[in-house]
């Protein structure tokens, strides 16, 4: 099968991975912010299949564009997307079919976000509803930081973010609890959910520092009690696909849903349409069945007869990130990665160009390795990856110390 991956970032070569080692012929491509033009380099080479990796090709439409050229596409329609390209439309779709997330409301000017938040309390959330690379949240501890937040979504600044211009500001109260996330796969009828996965946002250990895209997922995650799954399946997925059928949403992918696990139960943070970046990386070397047939099967709404299983294994991943990320990543900083790691060890590179010899890189971007470390137990997982961590030369390299600890 030739397969082509949407996108280069770390999420993408897990994807290529994965992919690979189910007999696929896989071809990457860079994403294009001109969606037409990226549309028109996918169809020259005449793929079997497309997975597209990043949210902002999906909410441009071009899975739309391409299933327009007879392509089989894993990946929502450009309508579907908004519920990641719009936090206000996900938090209206939440309200519509009663699926448990923080009560908010939403704005598209700053003087109304601001009237609202002198008879608010904190802490409060303030949310810049479009896409900001998963650092466009704020959990304000005082006010003037939630008034500063909300200036910062109304900046001009801002505005290249939002679809068209658009600028959308969401305020919410703030949840209490631990995360977790949920990924299924969905052709708009069946769906499938992945091994859970958690993911730790905060720059340094202990959830301190800045927010970033992510720093270190584990999976699956042992849930303090063994109904919870079972709940979250009832409470949140099952309305959520009845909801994308309802609303006429045409699905065909992976959705991500971000829950807090909060004293009253689970309640969504956020939907994410496409593979959580790293939670990619930590879950799919946990995949048994075989990728190209099964991403085939979501994207011909073939799922219901697909084989979707999973190994009984843990996984461990750790962002490596650039110094000086997430404000101002460095560039060019010398990576070597060693060629004789051990099995069940995986990197996938994020922000990084091949500069030399076998293993040799340098940095281009913010996250720039993944490490990830696959074990009979989650002990033994976050051993792997750690160890694998301590043996690349990475000068003035950004990790946590405490992923899954």
């Amino acid at each position: 099968m030739r397969v082509v991956v949407v996108g280069r970032g770390g999420r993408e070569h897990a994807l290529e991975w994965v992919l690979r080692a189910g007999g696929a012929d896989v071809t990457l491509l860079g994403v294009d912010p001109d969606v037409e033009a990226l549309a028109r380099r996918v169809v020259r080479e005449a793929p079997d299949l497309v997975v597209i990796g990043p949210e902002a090709p999906l909410v441009a439409g071009l899975a739309d564009l391409l299933r327009a050229e007879g392509l089989d596409v894993f990946g929502p329609s450009r309508e579907a997307a908004a519920l990641e390209g719009s936090k206000a439309v996900a938090k209206a779709f939440m309200s519509r079919w009663g699926v448990p997330t923080a009560r908010y409301s939403s704005f598209d000017n700053a003087s109304g976000a601001l009237v609202y938040l002198r008879s608010a309390t904190a802490p409060i959330v303030v949310k810049d509803s479009g896409l900001a690379a998963g650092k466009g949240v704020t959990v304000a501890a005082t006010l003037a930081e939630a008034e500063a937040a909300v200036r910062a979504v109304f900046s001009e600044g801002a505005a290249a973010r939002q679809a068209g211009g658009r600028r959308e500001v969401v305020i919410e109260e703030c949840l209490s609890g631990r995360e977790l996330t949920v990924m299924l796969f969905t052709d708009g009828a069946a769906y499938r959910l992945l091994p859970t996965a958690r993911d730790h946002k905060r720059l340094r250990d202990g959830d301190a520092g800045e927010m970033t895209g992510g720093m270190g997922v584990v999976a699956p995650v042992e849930l303090p009690d063994p109904a919870l799954l079972a709940a979250i399946e009832e409470t949140v997925v099952k309305p959520v696909v009845a909801g994308l059928a309802a609303d006429g949403l045409f699905y065909r992918g992976v959705l991500y849903i971000g829950l807090m696990l909060t004293p009253d139960g689970p309640k969504v943070l956020e939907f994410n349409v496409r593979f959580g970046d790293p939670e990619a990386q930590a879950v799919l070397p946990l995949l048994a069945s075989n990728a190209p047939e099964l991403f085939r099967a979501v994207a011909r709404g073939e799922l219901a007869s697909a084989n979707a299983t999973w190994r009984e294994a843990h996984a461990a991943c750790v962002v490596m990130a650039a110094p000086g990320y997430p404000a101002a990543p460095q560039t060019g900083v010398a990576v070597t990665v060693p060629s004789d790691l051990p099995a069940g060890v995986m990197v996938f590179a994020g922000g990084l160009v091949a500069s030399g010899g076998p293993g040799e890189y340098v940095t281009s971007g913010g996250r720039a390795l993944n490490v990830v470390g696959v074990g009979a137990t989650a002990a033994e997982a976050r051993a792997s990856a750690y160890a694998a961590v301590e043996r690349i030369s990475f000068p003035g390299a950004q990790y946590r110390t405490d992923i899954g600890s």
